[in-house]
């Protein structure tokens, strides 16, 4: 289910996990590796195989212990109850994030394939398999951040977090639309109790109106991929996620719509140039009935 056309699927999911800001900054640094990087990657981990194992014990339970609880929870539990599996994620981080990894295309100039298409993959080269442990150990501790044993956690993220500080940060190239992605994040960002509020007031009117917003959210998606924007397009539905956590909006809340109506509009504005008019208004009006134009 999780993958980088489907990027805002695991945004959603990620906006209501505890973890789910920490799991998108793992994607997001992820996303802007280069082959020489992942050598110090590769070289935070220790070669203990066999603490490794002890660890995605924890993992796996912590896995089954999520299922168990949103299939028997609570209205809370189930609020955060994400639609994927870490499998799923570790299926995006591996396949469409280092999809570059298992081939010899450079690093960020890997084409998105029709997805229906099923790709031979080679396999990675053992530094490239090491980077990819190192990653998907610290993808997973933050997926799973609130049902780990604190001591599991702090030891799978531990290598990622060593590793990161002798990397680069880099900007996220959010096409030619970029400017305005970046005003819209900064704004979710800042959100006050208010502004909280009229989000909330204006999902609740424009409900009525699903029928015509997921076909709407789905030409977006598919103007995304066409246009070639997909790992853009996924960057942006991610520092969403951490937009969103920045301001504090309640998990309900974004449960209950907020998310759906500004991953919307963060789609719109990825192809803006693309789409048309009726489109890009049913995904981007509600964002400025709400908030007011993207220099506001």
């Amino acid at each position: 289910m999780y993958s980088l056309v489907s990027a805002p699927v695991l945004g959603f999911d990620l906006s209501r996990l505890q973890g789910g800001s920490a799991a998108a900054d793992v994607l997001l640094r992820s996303l802007t590796l280069t082959q020489g990087e992942l050598p110090a990657i590769a070289a935070a981990r220790s070669d203990d195989d066999l603490d490794r194992v002890d660890l995605w014990r924890d993992v796996d339970a912590a896995a089954q212990e999520r299922r168990a609880s949103a299939a028997a929870g609570t209205l809370a539990v189930i609020e955060r109850a994400p639609l994927g599996t870490l499998d799923g994620l570790l299926h995006c981080l591996r396949y469409d994030v280092l999809d570059w990894t298992w081939g010899n295309r450079p690093a960020q100039q890997a084409t998105m394939p029709a997805p229906h298409v099923r790709t031979p993959r080679q396999r990675q080269s053992p530094v490239a398999s090491k980077a990819t442990g190192v990653l998907s150990d610290a993808a997973a501790a933050a997926y799973l951040r609130e049902l780990l044993p604190d001591d599991s956690r702090r030891r799978l993220s531990a290598p990622w977090t060593a590793a990161m500080r002798a990397l680069p940060e880099r900007e996220h190239d959010l096409g030619p639309q970029g400017e305005d992605v970046q005003r819209l994040l900064a704004r979710v960002g800042t959100l006050t109790t208010a502004e909280t509020g009229r989000l909330n007031k204006v999902t609740d009117s424009t409900r009525p109106g699903l029928s015509d917003w997921a076909p709407a959210v789905h030409s977006a998606s598919w103007a995304v991929f066409l246009s070639g924007r997909v790992r853009s397009g996924a960057a942006a539905q991610l520092l969403l996620v951490q937009a969103l956590d920045r301001s504090g909006v309640p998990v309900a809340d974004r449960a209950g719509g907020v998310w759906n109506l500004l991953s919307g509009a963060v789609q719109a504005l990825m192809v803006r140039d693309l789409l048309d008019s009726a489109t890009a208004r049913r995904l981007l009006d509600p964002y400025f009935t709400a908030l007011g134009p993207l220099a506001a």
